[in-house]
């Protein structure tokens, strides 16, 4: 007797065999946050994703009769469609490296720093780990640097630990949310199936009235407050200052960079031209800084060639002699961005194997009761993506898993792929942090040694999003059924 018999016809699985693979996956998750921590993107979850695939793939073929080859071709095609995402993300890694070493991200830095004053603490905190976040694409790097050197000023200054925190908080996951180097908006876009640009020009519409609600309300909260001095925050541009070459001129790139995003120059293109860019300002203004990376006492040829190499395919390091801007000013590359890879791969594993199975289906089937109009179709993408923040304990997972679930749904009703992008950002990414137990929410709480119930009820833009997803959804706001070539 054949224990899978491909010869019997398919049958659509239950709900409670479809929740199997999920109820796995959340209780694996469990242990390896619990035993990995931070490091369970390293391997750990991805080891995870493939064994619920295997659950759900010997579910499906022993009790649905799904045929091998139908699942085969089905995580084929997956991984085929984020390609494009894998090649952008390792473009990010040669980006980052190159703006940061180059003195774009520390010019930029410098400059905002000179806008800080104690009356508008709280606010600049925000704009500036905005500003650092959308440049580098990382809240966790912004968080884990100028996040924990504002929190030491924040605290000379008499603030709450709490309000400075959500102040870092909500200024890190701005920038993360909107930039093009961010790995949760290129995965959410490529899940989705929306070109990188047009999700980030259509999150706008959501995140800016998010942001300055955040602004006002850190802005009041700061006249509020007893005044003091920035010296530490002076200290460390002085810093920034005398480790790099700080230049206006250093500004082109991100001006150039903005252009070319503007005249919808494809994504792989502008990061690739972005990244050349950066790498030429490298080489006439940090030169001894390339020499460093490279690991050569003299300027030379060979020493440039080595160094800019380095700085685009792999992680470097300064010794600056703060600690906080040693952790800033250190870069991955593209070597940095393979465990995002390999968690994407891993992910569009098991997504292929739920929707050749039928799971998929039958799980969005149960959200369908509750989605008859926009505004309810939007909060159940909102609620969705926020349960499964909850329960798998990880974003990157939670965007891939709402994505899948809800992209066929959005396309039978006749609604853009850019609105379930949007939707999937505002209700997962910026929620994360939020949740104790959650792979951001517990690291966050680490390093700004606040816990996450302390900085929870400040982190305004966190808090704010995912509402003013579904208000945006209720008014009907740039929201239009129409066909994906109206996406602009």
């Amino acid at each position: 007797m054949k224990i899978f018999d491909s010869s019997r016809p398919e049958t659509q699985p239950s709900l409670g065999l479809s929740l199997i693979p999920l109820g796995v996956m959340i209780v694996l998750l469990f242990f390896t946050i619990r035993l990995f921590g931070s490091d369970a993107l390293s391997g750990g979850s991805q080891v995870v994703l493939l064994l619920t695939t295997a659950c759900c793939t010997a579910l499906s073929m022993l009790f649905c009769h799904v045929r091998w080859k139908k699942i085969e071709e089905a995580i084929c095609s997956n991984i085929l469609g984020v390609t494009t995402a894998l090649i952008i993300l390792l473009l990010i890694g040669a980006l980052s490296g190159s703006w940061m070493i180059s003195g774009v991200v520390p010019t930029l830095i410098y400059y905002g720093i000179q806008l800080l004053s104690p009356t508008f603490f709280l606010a600049s905190s925000c704009v500036i780990c905005a500003l650092v976040s959308v440049m580098t694409g990382s809240s966790w790097t912004t968080i884990a640097t100028i996040g924990i050197a504002l929190m030491g000023i924040g605290d000379a200054q008499g603030f709450e630990p709490g309000w400075i925190a959500g102040a870092i908080i909500s200024g890190a996951y701005f920038g993360d949310k909107i930039s093009p180097l961010s790995d949760t908006t290129v995965l959410a876009s490529s899940t989705t199936d929306t070109p990188l640009f047009t999700h980030i020009r259509y999150m706008l519409i959501t995140t800016i009235p998010s942001i300055l609600i955040t602004l006002v309300i850190f802005t009041i909260a700061g006249f509020m407050h007893d005044k003091a001095d920035s010296q530490s925050m002076t200290a460390f541009a002085d810093s920034l200052k005398d480790t790099f070459h700080i230049s206006g001129w250093l500004l082109a790139v991100p001006v150039v960079t903005g252009v070319l995003i503007a005249k919808r120059v494809p994504p792989i293109v502008t990061l690739f031209l972005s990244s050349t860019l950066a790498g030429l300002f490298a080489l006439f203004f940090q030169p001894d800084l390339i020499c460093r990376v490279a690991g050569m006492e003299t300027i030379s040829a060979a020493s440039q060639f080595k160094g800019l190499f380095q700085v685009w395919y792999g992680p470097t390091s300064l010794e600056t002699g703060v600690d906080a801007l040693d952790s800033l000013v250190a870069t991955r590359g593209m070597a940095g961005m393979m465990n995002t890879i390999w968690l994407i791969i891993c992910a569009m594993c098991f997504g292929g194997a739920m929707t050749a199975s039928g799971m998929l289906e039958t799980l969005t089937s149960v959200f369908l009761r509750f989605m008859k109009r926009r505004a309810s179709m939007v909060a159940s993408t909102v609620f969705a993506g926020l349960t499964l923040n909850i329960c798998t304990a990880d974003q990157y997972i939670s965007i891939i898993l709402t994505g899948n679930m809800f992209k066929e749904i959005y396309r039978k009703k006749g609604y853009e792929s850019r609105l379930l992008s949007r939707t999937t950002e505002d209700s997962v990414t910026v929620t994360s942090v939020l949740i104790p137990w959650n792979s951001c929410g517990m690291t966050q709480a680490t390093i700004l040694s606040v816990p996450t119930f302390t900085y929870l009820p400040y982190c305004f833009f966190n808090l704010i999003s995912p509402l003013m997803s579904i208000f945006i959804a209720v008014i009907g706001f740039k929201i239009n059924p129409c066909h994906e070539k109206n996406q602009d």
